[in-house]
């Protein structure tokens, strides 16, 4: 059942970001779905804007930030059926769910990444290990391997 629920969230998430919907609500709620949107929230890249002020004097002005690949998102009522509002970016393109959670060896997460995203600049594969849900790059950092929950990019 439960792995039923996150991929129906992700579904939902999917095709309110093609009809270009702001936000989106996904109930039923688990606490997979919570893990699995911060990892979305958290991910994501680092965005610099530099700025001239004039055409020949050396002015700039640099702006740094993060864009995830949601904005933000929040719980209601998690004790009951719930429901979580999701605030979206546009940026996602594809996001799966696998439902038959496949085991993966530490030393084996970069060859199942490389096979399930289209390239190597983009995208996460989240896996639920013994430190908790993790993407990919930090389960190789900390050398953990689990369960492969699904992918996003």
């Amino acid at each position: 059942m439960g792995r039923r629920i996150l991929n129906d969230a992700l579904q939902k998430m999917l095709n309110a970001e093609r009809r270009g919907n702001a936000s989106t609500t996904l109930q039923p709620i688990s606490g997979t779905i919570i893990a699995f949107l911060n990892v979305m929230k958290s991910r994501g890249v680092n965005v610099v804007l530099l700025m001239f002020s004039k055409p020949f004097d050396i002015y700039v002005h640099c702006y740094n930030f993060h864009q995830g690949y949601i904005k933000d998102f929040q719980v209601f009522d998690p004790h009951r059926v719930g429901r979580i509002s999701v605030e979206l970016f546009g940026r996602l393109k594809d996001c799966k769910a696998l439902s038959y959670r496949q085991d993966i060896k530490a030393k084996d997460i970069e060859k199942y990444r490389i096979r399930m995203l289209p390239t190597r600049q983009w995208g996460y594969v989240v896996i639920t290990t013994p430190n908790g849900v993790l993407d990919h790059e930090d389960a190789i950092k900390q050398n953990v391997g689990g369960q492969v929950l699904g992918f996003f990019h």
